[in-house]
């Protein structure tokens, strides 16, 4: 029996000792993946560690992203509102979706507005970023028609400090006639913070580009971006800024904001946006996920990075 151990370990210690020499053809393994999981979601991962994930199973009112993970190693969003998990089942963490299209709503929970998952155009995996992007078919369930083919691009983009950036790309094209996007302070993306993070939960805070704070202030009034920020752990602060892209066509446009853990970007508030069949609307938002609560200095930093994020055609 002995000798017959010792023959084993004279055939297999070459290998052992070799084991950790470098492949001649290995190629570097990029800092950004993406992992496509069971069940239809996708996990978005920065060096092994998942810091979001993008849910689109069919059953599914609209597709969202959650978590939003911080440098803490915690979400900064959540699902659903803290105080009224019913009414407000539609908070998805972050999700796309529109009050009125053509009065049809998309927006609430349940709703004839139904936004399904199509296909998937393509994924990236690179040291500086890694792309989701995929098409949806915003769908009138009561009359079964589409009214709108969505082309979304989540481009996630790591940081300094285990921050990162989020670009949303949204490309909404009138599929079968022609599409107005009613008046309306709800759409198209929306953002639910973490209960400890909100003004009244946890002592946050809301600021926007315009030096105003809160609820009071910023509420529905127009801006480059708004930042909410608030504690995720003991001694320890956190937040999302939401930034308007430059060439959207209502930017600077108003944000929805509640003391609640609430914030949102409009694009149709006070002034219906039209389309006429086969048109095409480019909208663009940005997420600056940040540690502590950043000074205005370091969010313009990041507004301006956020625009240097590349726009990837559709596929």
């Amino acid at each position: 029996m002995a000798s017959r151990l010792s023959l084993l370990l004279l055939m297999f210690l070459p290998l052992l000792v070799h084991a950790d020499e470098p492949l001649p053809q290995a190629k570097p393994i990029p800092q950004m993946q993406v992992l496509p999981l069971p069940h239809d979601q996708i996990s978005v991962t920065r060096n092994g560690k998942e810091i979001s994930r993008y849910h689109f199973a069919p059953d599914l009112e609209r597709p969202f992203l959650y978590p939003m993970v911080g440098p803490s190693g915690k979400s900064l969003t959540r699902m659903g509102h803290p105080h009224d998990p019913n009414g407000h089942s539609h908070h998805n963490s972050v999700w796309v979706t529109h009050h009125d299209v053509n009065g049809v709503d998309f927006w609430a929970d349940p709703s004839p507005g139904k936004i399904k998952h199509t296909r998937i155009g393509q994924f990236v995996d690179r040291d500086d970023r890694a792309v989701i992007q995929m098409t949806n078919a915003w769908i009138d369930t009561e009359s079964d028609k589409q009214l709108l083919e969505e082309s979304r691009t989540m481009t996630f983009v790591p940081l300094t400090n285990d921050e990162w950036l989020l670009a949303i790309d949204i490309q909404l094209t009138a599929k079968n006639e022609p599409v107005t996007f009613g008046d309306t302070p709800f759409g198209p993306l929306g953002v639910r913070m973490a209960k400890t993070v909100g003004v009244h939960d946890g002592g946050g805070t809301i600021r926007n580009s315009e030096g105003q704070v809160d609820e009071k202030e910023v509420f529905r009034k127009p801006a480059r971006w708004v930042d909410y920020s608030g504690p995720i752990a003991p001694a320890t602060n956190e937040g999302i800024t939401l930034m308007n892209h430059r060439d959207n066509p209502t930017f600077p446009s108003a944000f929805h904001v509640r003391n609640d853990g609430w914030m949102g970007a409009t694009m149709s508030y006070e002034k219906p946006v039209q389309l006429k069949q086969g048109e095409s609307l480019l909208l663009r938002y940005g997420l600056y996920v940040h540690a502590g609560v950043a000074s205005p200095e370091k969010i313009e930093q990041a507004f301006a990075a956020y625009h240097e994020v590349p726009l990837l055609p559709a596929k």
